[in-house]
């Protein structure tokens, strides 16, 4: 995807761990028009991939999170970061109008490994998870068949994007056990939902065909997320009778 320049501005930020004034790229608002949204809440847009711009790195020393998290350091967690992540990061200069698609896995790659060594919320990995499966999806979607090493970047790209669903899965599973909502911005039957989709895909229908059936009948769920369970409810007996797996 290419030709996102116009559509973004450098946003100001002051790294919450070494004090660095730094800038990122965001979206411009109203620039980011969205076409679909995927069966597991991807939302798709016209011209931009507005992923590529959701992690916030320290180019200094190394402190990197999703947007919504990025401000958010404990004295402990500053602790951790300048000793586990800054001594192994090298600073560098942000370079480019927008950011490719490798350079904003490398982003989210530096943010995960924040996530782990500041101990955040297992909601938090859940979250980052995803939209690392996501992004990968969307670099999929970018690539062609006349690209030169196609098969194999697309299959790389492809393994960790299923890599990342089945992190998002186990770490959603063990937050909605420990974890209070709102999680991540999100209700408890957003939630469910989501688990529902990622639980079908590693084909966990019993799992999923149960968080369906309880968010079809929930009183606090929106009727447009119940009308998305109903859909996926579909996907999931046709997969079902295709594995040959009763209801």
């Amino acid at each position: 995807m290419s030709g996102e320049a116009d559509k973004l501005f450098d946003k100001k930020y002051t790294c919450p761990v070494c004090e660095n004034n730094f800038t990122s790229k965001t979206v411009r608002s109203g620039k980011a028009r969205m076409v679909r949204t995927d069966m597991d809440l991807r939302n798709v847009y016209d011209g931009i991939e507005p992923l590529k711009y959701d992690v916030i790195l320290c180019p200094k020393c190394g402190y990197a999170a999703l947007a919504r998290f990025f401000p958010n350091v404990s004295s402990i967690q500053h602790k951790y970061i300048s000793e586990k992540i800054t001594p192994n990061f090298k600073p560098m200069v942000e370079e480019g109008d927008e950011y490719s698609f490798e350079y904003a896995l490398f982003r989210y790659r530096i943010a995960f490994a924040n996530a782990v060594v500041k101990m955040s919320k297992v909601s938090e990995g859940a979250y980052l998870s995803l939209k690392t499966a996501w992004l990968c999806r969307s670099y999929k979607e970018s690539m062609s068949e006349s690209d030169a090493g196609y098969q194999d970047k697309y299959a790389k790209i492809d393994a960790m994007e299923k890599d990342n669903i089945r992190k998002a899965y186990d770490y959603f599973v063990k937050a909605v056990q420990t974890e209070e909502f709102p999680m991540c911005g999100m209700d408890e039957a957003t939630v469910d939902y989501i688990i529902a989709v990622l639980a079908m895909e590693f084909g966990d229908y019993f799992d999923a065909s149960k968080l369906l059936s309880k968010l079809i009948t929930s009183y606090s769920a929106t009727n447009r997320l119940k009308d998305r369970a109903r859909d996926v409810k579909e996907e999931l007996s046709r997969r079902m009778k295709e594995a040959g797996v009763e209801a």
